[in-house]
């Protein structure tokens, strides 16, 4: 019997502000356990909140980034359940009103045909705490600092047939959200998170089968790997004449495998009523407005307007557009350089080796510094080989390329008189290779700059040494 996979995430986007949702209280991550709390987010008697305005205009742009449906009137409920980081005894969230509904990104995975992904609802909540386990006794501690942090719930339909489609809207979705800077996108520290829910059908019907729902995955990586582990746990079950049993499933990296954290025969009733502390938001059409006009070039868009205006292939305008940061780092060097081929190999190449697309803003090398030492190699001034050791140091002191080059020594040697000597000492020094280039095996040329190179420590100009062999050795 063959079986179709059903898949919709739950993503959670902690915002990028730096007071929580409803008090003035800090954000900031790492900070001592319970320094960052106050009566509004511990939820004490008489304290009430107020709604923090950035968080509202966040939820607009990814609204309308991703094809969402602006719910004017929407408002605030409470979700009622008891979790020892949860201090009120319910959480702030919407419900039957939320701020977005019924949007769709375009995915991609390789082999395929671009798919459309439904979104079934954006809407704004508070965190809750969190539990520090004592792996040493059997007693937990709870830090409510994030208790409060804002959250945007980004709902799919249940529209992804394989891991793999999961695992591209997920980084689709995760691209948007730093674009748009309204999340760091920082999976380690729980601000970009995500839950699945997985079921198997068979082929054919429409009914779908009993899910599990893994919680809390941290990484692109293993949200793929815990899916295709459940596929094969379902698969495999289902075969045997066995049932899936709907409960709640925790992946184990180290184990690499999913494990039971509690049973979900029904849906939780949270007894959800509107919020008596906070009024109705209602947005109206000068404030979407103005947030529309603060939109960035989203990534989908920046890509095909690098393949067009760059004429950079689609792999590399990929690259370049796999974050914000980057993409700004590679205009910002074209602008100064003009090659776009040439500056595109340069950065996967070299650059992307020590800093990833999300970590290039941290990068010593200034866009403008990379762009410089690139013309040097237009210029003459030095080889490409010369230019990767300048650039490592470069990555080590942030100095720039031409003091790197004056005070180490390393301007390419172009000077032709120079050069023909040391060509013809090497000629003289290896008439077995000399014979081989006069019996048509071209390709020798290499050997006889590579040994040049040698002698230079890399400072010959290439392009002339190879001239300078050629003529030498057809004479």
């Amino acid at each position: 019997m063959e079986f179709e996979t059903v898949i919709g995430l739950e993503i959670h986007a902690q915002m990028k502000t730096k007071s929580k949702i409803f008090c003035g209280c800090s954000t900031e991550f790492g900070a001592p356990p319970n320094t960052h709390t106050c009566p509004v987010c511990l939820g004490m008697p008489g304290s009430l909140p107020v709604l923090n305005r950035q968080v509202v205009e966040s939820a607009i742009k990814l609204g309308l980034s991703t094809g969402c449906t602006l719910n004017r009137d929407n408002r605030f409920a409470r979700k009622n359940y008891f979790y020892p980081d949860l201090p009120k005894g319910y959480q702030i969230s919407q419900f039957d009103l939320p701020i977005c509904e019924h949007g769709q990104i375009e995915i991609e995975v390789e082999g395929q045909v671009p798919k459309t992904i439904g979104i079934t609802r954006i809407h704004m909540e508070e965190d809750a705490g969190k539990l520090v386990h004592d792996e040493r006794e059997p007693v937990s501690y709870v830090d409510l600092n994030r208790t409060g942090t804002p959250l945007l719930e980004i709902v799919s339909e249940p529209d992804l047939r394989s891991p793999e489609e999961a695992a591209a809207y997920l980084k689709k979705l995760h691209a948007i959200v730093r674009y748009l800077d309204i999340c760091d996108g920082n999976m380690q520290e729980g601000s970009f998170r995500c839950d699945a829910n997985i079921s198997l059908r068979p082929v054919g019907r429409k009914e779908l089968g009993t899910r599990t729902e893994l919680k809390n995955m941290n990484s692109f990586r293993n949200v793929q790997l815990a899916l295709e582990y459940e596929v094969r746990r379902q698969r495999d079950l289902l075969l045997e004449g066995g049932k899936v049993v709907q409960q709640t499933l925790l992946w184990d990296a180290d184990k690499g495998r999913t494990e039971s954290m509690r049973g979900k025969e029904e849906a939780h009733d949270y007894r959800y009523f509107p919020d008596p502390d906070l009024i109705p938001v209602v947005l109206d059409e000068a404030w979407i407005e103005a947030v529309r006009r603060l939109l960035p070039e989203l990534p989908d868009k920046r890509r095909l307007r690098f393949v067009r205006d760059f004429e950079l292939s689609d792999y590399d305008a990929e690259i370049l557009t796999a974050s914000r940061e980057l993409a700004d780092y590679f205009e910002e060097a074209y602008r100064a350089f003009g090659n776009a081929k040439k500056l595109a190999n340069f950065i996967g190449t070299e650059l992307l080796r020590e800093y990833g697309p999300e970590r290039i803003g941290a990068c010593p090398v200034r866009p403008g510094q990379l762009a410089r030492l690139l013309l040097m190699i237009e210029e003459g001034t030095i080889s490409g080989k010369i230019a990767k050791t300048v650039f490592a140091e470069m990555l080590v002191s942030g100095a720039d390329p031409e003091q790197i080059v004056k005070d180490k020594g390393l301007v390419q040697m172009s000077d032709e008189g120079a050069l023909v000597a040391l060509v013809r000492e090497i000629i003289a020094a290896n008439p077995e290779q000399v014979q081989q280039f006069r019996e048509g095996k071209t390709k020798v040329i290499g050997f006889f700059v590579g040994q040049l190179m040698q002698k230079t420590k890399g400072q010959a100009n290439p392009q002339l040494a190879n001239t300078l062999f050629q003529q030498e050795l057809n004479t």
